[in-house]
């Protein structure tokens, strides 16, 4: 006789939403894999994409805002440097954001007929974009070799603002892909707001030439304070961050992150019915 006990309780997914987090932690690296397989399995150069587009993007806005618009860098460092420091994390967001905000939909199959915490889907699709992100570290080695700059100590908090590029990502990706569930609309919302997104964040430019008066209102861009701290971390004291922008991009993403989980967390159950 089996000795299998089966325990209804009301409210029981509720109660043990974020402990069904971990305990699902498998079907989370199974997912990162398998996305990761997908997208580089019958690509010609494989994993090189990661590479080559941060790179292409980085000549693009070195010729246009270094070399036409004559935009200064930051200190002495290589203009060329200095935006693949923002092109690293920028990238990061904008893969993560995309992947994200389309994941729910993407796995339609599996949300429709399996019950697990679906925070695990869009967490691993921001997940698969941080492999990108890695790997792109090669590149800046080798520029940061060929330019010959060594980074300071402050290259030990990369760590750090490596962590705040992945809440900045997850956050609003979160709450777009909930919505994205049931107003498919969003999906074609996403590119026009990542491109936009790249205009007004310190990718192509130095935050030093951003007016004064328009300070605080710039750094209310979480992405701000990223790419600053970047910046800040490879290019050391070349490319001195503003703590206090820094900060206020940190309470945004941190305000984004909460209202993120909170929407994704009100609209899960209605997923499995509307994918």
């Amino acid at each position: 006789m089996s000795d299998t006990v089966i325990i209804l309780e009301p409210g029981r997914t509720e109660k043990h939403y974020w402990r069904d987090l971990w305990h699902y932690r498998e079907l989370f690296q199974v997912l990162a894999a398998r996305d990761i397989s997908v997208r580089y399995k019958q690509t010609l150069i494989g994993a090189l994409w990661a590479v080559i587009r941060p790179v292409l993007t980085m000549v693009v806005f070195t010729i246009v805002f270094g070399n036409l618009a004559k935009l200064p860098s930051d200190g002495n460092a290589p203009y060329p440097l200095m935006v693949f420091a923002a092109m690293l994390p920028w990238q990061f967001f904008a893969t993560a954001l995309a992947d994200s905000s389309n994941s729910l939909v993407g796995n339609a199959n599996l949300i429709s007929k399996v019950y697990f915490p679906r925070l695990i889907v869009p967490t691993s699709a921001v997940m698969v974009a941080f492999v990108d992100f890695l790997i792109s570290f090669v590149i800046l080695g080798c520029m940061m070799v060929y330019y010959q700059y060594v980074p300071g100590w402050q290259l030990l908090l990369l760590p750090f603002f490596s962590i705040l590029a992945f809440a900045a990502s997850l956050g609003p990706g979160l709450w777009i892909t909930s919505l994205n569930v049931r107003y498919r609309d969003f999906r074609y919302v996403i590119p026009f707001l990542i491109q936009f997104g790249l205009y007004l964040s310190p990718v192509g430019f130095s935050s030093s030439i951003v007016p004064e008066k328009w300070k605080l209102l710039y750094s209310l861009n979480p992405m701000v304070g990223v790419i600053d701290g970047f910046r800040w971390c490879i290019l050391g004291d070349e490319s001195p961050i503003d703590w206090t922008a820094c900060g206020l991009s940190l309470l945004v993403t941190i305000i984004f992150l909460i209202v993120g989980i909170r929407q994704f967390r009100k609209m899960e159950k209605t997923f499995a019915d509307l994918v």
